[in-house]
């Protein structure tokens, strides 16, 4: 199958109460699409940086309560996991998609690679184009255009505090008409990702 883009319905389903009765629509809705366009992007990247890419699919295995109020796919350079390791991120919230370069707070060595791209803040600079956003928490909705924050603070307070994340790429909006669109999607987040690859490869450095 073919990915064909997204629907309301996807996002409509984080109006669903209850965890149980929201997995399941998340599992049968949502899942389905995020395997087809996983296995695409997997293997761009794959191609892309050269050495061979895993997906992941969130599971929100550890919830026992609360219904999860986003879902994505991870793609990584690991088959075990993805959280310890950079990341490529696709998912929605009920109101957009976002797309990720993902550096989150289960990482290792985190210092060290925020350090690295402090050491080489130029370069980070140059490679994020003005339109995409970075987030520094992957649990809120929020996010904030890249002319609006300070690139060197945002990675002094992602070395220097535990919790603190690094995630760049943009976000899209879920009445966007290219959502609906299966190729240009794909063709979207895939020259995001190729943008962001030099910022994946200095953090390994």
């Amino acid at each position: 199958m073919a990915f064909a883009g997204f629907e309301q319905q996807d996002f409509d389903t984080f109006s669903i109460d209850g965890l149980d009765e929201r997995m399941v629509a998340i599992q049968e809705r949502i899942q389905p699409k995020f395997r087809e366009i996983g296995n695409v992007l997997t293997d761009d990247l794959s191609a892309m940086i050269g050495s061979e890419m895993y997906l992941h699919i969130a599971k929100h295995a550890r919830r026992t309560v609360n219904p999860p109020q986003d879902t994505w796919l991870a793609i990584a350079g690991n088959k075990r996991g993805y959280k310890k390791h950079p990341h490529f991120q696709v998912g929605l919230f009920d109101d957009h998609v976002f797309i990720w370069l993902a550096f989150i707070y289960e990482l290792p060595n985190k210092a060290k690679m925020a350090q690295n791209f402090l050491d080489h803040i130029e370069t980070v600079k140059e490679t994020i184009p003005q339109d995409f956003m970075i987030s520094q928490d992957h649990m809120k909705k929020e996010a904030t255009s890249i002319r609006e924050v300070d690139v060197e603070k945002v990675l002094t307070r992602f070395r220097d505090v535990k919790k603190a994340e690094f995630l760049v790429g943009k976000h899209i909006d879920s009445k966007d008409p290219l959502l609906k669109d299966g190729n240009r999607f794909l063709d979207f987040t895939k020259n995001i990702f190729e943008t962001l690859i030099p910022l994946y490869r200095l953090a390994y450095q």
